[in-house]
């Protein structure tokens, strides 16, 4: 019991950055960012001794995360508030120029649905339409059809602001 203890601490600390990524994408007024990454970790620990390595543990993890959050919001049945996303980065022009560019990125995001809001974060932290298809179930041409519209409504979004 206590190695596999171990073994869940080190992964939660390998991969806390990318839990709090998908927990920001899914922050509603009612649901804070540690609500989120506390239920989100909760069910990871429920789920970590059915855990048999079949796939990478990020692939695993993404998928719990990506199903934890979504539920919440279903629960909270409110439109996800846009967060300000903060850079700490030196106040140049340059810096504030990315940083207004991602904020407006997440602002677009934000308008997504559930599933679109989970596609293209995953799409954003690099990950291949292989994995994307494996965390969300969906088959690899329905993510690249599903992508190929997300970009398309948010460089809409874009024009429109």
């Amino acid at each position: 019991m206590k190695d596999m203890e171990q073994e869940f601490v080190a992964m939660i600390r390998t991969y806390e950055r990318v839990i709090y990524k998908v927990c920001y994408m899914y922050t509603t007024p009612h649901t804070t960012l540690e609500d989120l990454y506390q239920e989100v970790v909760l069910n990871l620990w429920k789920a970590f001794p059915k855990f048999r390595h079949e796939s990478k543990a990020s692939t695993w993890l993404y998928r719990i995360a990506l199903n934890t959050c979504i539920s919440f919001i279903r629960k909270e049945k409110n439109i996800p508030e846009t967060v300000t996303l903060t850079l700490a980065a030196d106040r140049t022009e340059e810096n504030d120029e990315a940083q207004a560019m991602w904020q407006q990125l997440y602002r677009m995001i934000n308008r997504l649905g559930p599933l679109e809001k989970s596609l293209i974060l995953l799409y954003l932290n690099k990950k291949s339409y292989e994995e994307i298809a494996e965390i969300t179930g969906l088959t690899q041409t329905n993510v690249a059809t599903k992508l190929s519209r997300i970009k398309d409504k948010l460089r809409k979004m874009n024009k429109e602001n």
